[in-house]
């Protein structure tokens, strides 16, 4: 091109919008950098509210707990006596009704609960699955006194006259095994409290393990029918793998809700501050205790049970830590 021709080529003007539109992205920028500053600040306290509450109930616990804690030391963890006037106090009677009622809590609701979940997300028609999955929300939106009056009134004596008379006539005077089966037949006891925690844990775990198991990609699923699996082979060798850690979690939410439940166990164990000798016999739990107990203590009545409120959170926490433990090793094995 000629130089005639370049000085003949039209000048193209400044566009100062350009410039203008720069200033404007940069001020966009510097807003949302604003806004991500305080939403980081503003989430991370609610996060730290938590540990603040947290702190705040086992530093409560442990202050109220220690007069009952200095005078017992540990050995209030398995001092079988429970004196209100003489103000002799241990925790092994209501542990042991603690942990016996939610293990045969956790017996019953889980297999339960793995079958209503692989139900409702394998097998199920379409056009039950949602009236289905709507009633175990309900079952679990039910509140605890709910259960605690049904297993009293109504679950007692069917339970005392259809399962524990002929379980004791049947297997009481078996040999290692009888013993379990002995006491009066009355509906109460630890293995109706079991029962009836297992029907209030039971739509928490079931929701939760249906819940991870529709996470499972359905490429994963359809590989393995490809492949020639069955039903059965696809959730033990595909979704319970791929969902764990949820199938874990709500066993341990259904545990702690076992653990922790007040009303509905005080209704039916018993309230009988003693060692239990058989499924039958009454007992009492943590919870029980403190709400048959608290409204009529005196003050170093009052520490005592502070110091099984702290034993129950101690327990619920030594749980959860060993759920965590098991998940951790469950990840290194699928590493290694």
């Amino acid at each position: 091109m000629s130089v005639e021709a370049i000085m003949t080529l039209p000048s193209i003007p400044f566009d100062s919008t350009s410039e203008t539109g720069s200033q404007g992205m940069i001020a966009v920028a510097k807003r949302q950098r604003i806004q991500d500053f305080f939403f980081h600040r503003i989430t991370q306290g609610f996060s730290l509210l938590v540990l603040i509450a947290l702190t705040g109930i086992i530093g409560s616990l442990f202050i109220n707990a220690w007069p009952a804690l200095h005078k017992f030391g540990v050995h209030f963890l398995w001092y079988v006596e429970w004196d209100i006037i003489n103000e002799e106090f241990g925790a092994a009677i209501a542990i042991v009704g603690t942990l016996a009622s939610a293990g045969i809590a956790m017996l019953i609701a889980v297999p339960l609960a793995f079958g209503i979940a692989v139900f409702l997300t394998e097998t199920c028609p379409v056009w039950l699955r949602r009236p289905l999955g709507t009633s175990i929300e309900l079952l679990a939106a039910v509140p605890s006194i709910i259960y605690g009056m049904f297993g009293l009134f109504v679950f007692a004596p069917l339970f005392a006259n259809y399962l524990q008379v002929p379980l004791q006539k049947v297997l009481g005077g078996m040999p290692l095994v009888g013993f379990l089966f002995g006491g009066a037949t009355n509906g109460m006891g630890i293995l109706a409290a079991g029962i009836v925690l297992a029907f209030m844990v039971l739509p928490f775990i079931a929701a939760v393990m249906r819940d991870v198991f529709e996470v499972t990609p359905p490429i994963l699923r359809e590989s393995a029918y490809g492949l020639g699996c069955t039903t059965w082979e696809v959730v033990r060798k595909v979704v319970l793998p791929y969902t764990q850690k949820g199938v874990i979690g709500g066993i341990m939410l259904g545990l702690g809700r076992a653990l922790g439940e007040t009303m509905a166990v005080t209704f039916v164990i018993g309230n009988a501050n003693r060692m239990p000798t058989s499924l039958f016999s009454p007992g009492t739990s943590i919870a029980s205790t403190l709400a048959n107990e608290f409204g009529e203590a005196d003050a170093f009545h009052i520490s005592a049970l502070f110091a099984l409120a702290f034993v129950l959170f101690v327990i619920t926490f030594v749980v959860l830590a060993m759920a965590k433990i098991l998940v951790m090793r469950a990840d290194k094995a699928k590493g290694a």
